[in-house]
C-alpha cells in the first residue's frame, strides 16, 4: 500500500494536475505550425510544451521516488488521454497517449539509474535519451498519412476498423520530427534551472555526486 501524508496527496495531485495540462496543452498547439520565420514546416508550438512533462517527471521521481512518479505518469496519462480525445484527433490522442506512456517510464528508469551522480545530470540525461523515443513514436503514428511498412493500409484506415474515424493532417512530419528533438536538446538544457530551484522550493536535498 502506498501511504502519503496529507502535504504529499497535495503536491501529488498538484503533479497529476500539471502532467494532464502539459500533455493536453501540447497535443493541442502540435498541430499549428508556427508560421513565423517561414518555420512552418520545421516547427510547431507544442514542442515548447511537451518537454515540461519530463520537468514533472523528474520532480514527482525526487519527490515520490520511481513508484510514485510512475503513478503520476499512469494517472496523467489516463486524464491527458480523455481530454485530448475531446480537444485533439483522436489520432493525436492515440499516438501522443502511447509516446508519453513509452517515453515517460524510460525517462524514470534512467533517472533512477543515474539519481546518484551529480544532481543535473538524472534529469538532463533522462530527458534527452526519453525525448528521442516520445519524439519518434509521436510524429510517426501522428503525421504519417502513408501506408504501413509491409501492408498496403495506411493508420487512418486501421483505425477505421476499430470504428475510429481518422484524418491525418499532412504535414511534413520527418521534418518537424527533427527539429522538435532539437527544441526538445535545449529545453532539457534549460529546465536545469527551474528544476534546481524546485529541489529548493521543495526543500529536497540536491542529490550528492558519487
Amino acid at each position: 500500500m502506498w501511504h502519503l501524508t496529507a502535504q504529499d496527496r497535495h503536491a501529488f495531485a498538484a503533479a497529476v494536475a500539471a502532467m494532464a495540462l502539459v500533455v493536453l496543452a501540447s497535443n493541442i498547439l502540435v498541430q499549428y505550425p508556427i508560421e513565423a520565420f517561414g518555420l512552418a514546416d520545421y516547427l510547431t508550438l507544442g514542442a515548447f510544451t511537451y518537454p515540461l512533462s519530463f520537468l514533472v517527471t523528474d520532480l514527482s521521481n525526487r519527490r515520490f521516488g520511481p513508484g510514485g512518479a510512475r503513478r503520476v505518469v499512469y494517472v496523467g496519462f489516463v486524464l491527458a488521454l480523455l481530454l485530448s480525445a475531446l480537444f485533439a484527433t483522436p489520432r493525436i490522442a492515440i499516438a501522443s497517449g502511447s509516446a508519453f506512456l513509452a517515453a515517460q517510464l524510460l525517462d524514470i528508469a534512467i533517472f533512477q539509474r543515474l539519481v546518484r551522480q551529480a544532481w543535473w545530470l538524472p534529469p538532463f540525461v533522462s530527458s534527452v535519451i526519453s525525448s528521442a523515443l516520445d519524439t519518434a513514436i509521436f510524429f510517426s503514428l501522428a503525421f504519417y498519412c502513408g501506408a504501413v511498412p509491409g501492408s498496403e493500409a495506411t493508420i487512418s484506415s486501421l483505425l477505421g476498423l476499430v470504428g475510429i474515424a481518422d484524418r491525418c493532417i499532412p504535414l511534413p512530419w520527418t521534418t518537424l520530427a527533427a527539429t522538435d528533438y532539437l527544441v526538445k536538446l535545449a529545453m532539457a538544457a534549460l529546465a536545469i534551472a527551474p528544476y534546481g530551484v524546485m529541489l529548493r522550493f521543495m526543500r529536497l536535498p540536491r542529490p550528492a555526486a558519487v
